[in-house]
């Protein structure tokens, strides 16, 4: 053998060693990367089901009880908002999260503060639909913070990916970068005070 082709054979070996990491590397930061957009979509997918909840959920007090108008008002302009602000997964953002995040929050607060009023009305409290809704609503919640937990799970997955080194220098040549986190609300970690001063 030729003493020049050994190290013609070694930089042959070693670039296509290097090749192989980087493919394999950026292989995988697509995945992980479509799959938290996937995983974000799951939580859009439940606020939806919530809005959708909170019309019939809306018309059903309406027609149930002669209820505060303000109130109901209130929820239908938060939902309203909410359905307005939305997220293209390939757009996520720390302030796009953000706008996304309160304009949920405000329908939280509003749908909070219809269902506290509810108590009031115990012809209202009977109805089987109402009660249908309510139930709904309550399994929804629950689909939202599971959906929630699992998108910040992948966006996880996908960061620590990226900011591993070495990988971290191969994730800035093919451009994939950090991506926001679900957070929780603004004095959340504070504890409720619930007041039944009707």
């Amino acid at each position: 053998m030729k003493k020049w082709l050994v190290p013609v054979i070694v930089i042959a070996i070693l670039a296509f060693g290097i090749y192989k990491w980087a493919v394999g590397f950026n292989n995988t930061a697509v995945t992980y990367e479509a799959n938290a957009k996937t995983t974000w979509s799951n939580v859009e997918s439940s606020y939806q089901r919530r809005n959708d909840l909170i019309g019939n959920l809306v018309k059903t007090v309406q027609g149930a009880a002669d209820f505060e108008k303000s109130t109901l008002t209130a929820v239908i302009e938060a939902r309203a908002k909410a359905t307005s602000t939305t997220i293209d997964a390939s757009g996520l953002t720390a302030d796009n999260m953000e706008q996304f995040q309160q304009a949920q929050s405000g329908l939280s607060g509003a749908l909070s503060k219809l269902l506290v009023s509810v108590e009031r009305y115990p012809e209202l409290k009977a109805n089987q639909n109402f009660l249908e809704l309510q139930s709904q609503l309550e399994g929804t919640e629950n689909r939202i913070n599971i959906a929630r937990d699992r998108y910040n799970e992948s966006v996880n997955i996908y960061d620590i990916h990226i900011k591993k080194f070495p990988g971290s220098v191969l994730a800035g040549w093919f451009g994939f970068e950090e991506m926001p986190r679900y957070k929780a609300d603004a004095g959340s970690e504070n504890a409720v005070d619930v007041n039944f001063d009707f």
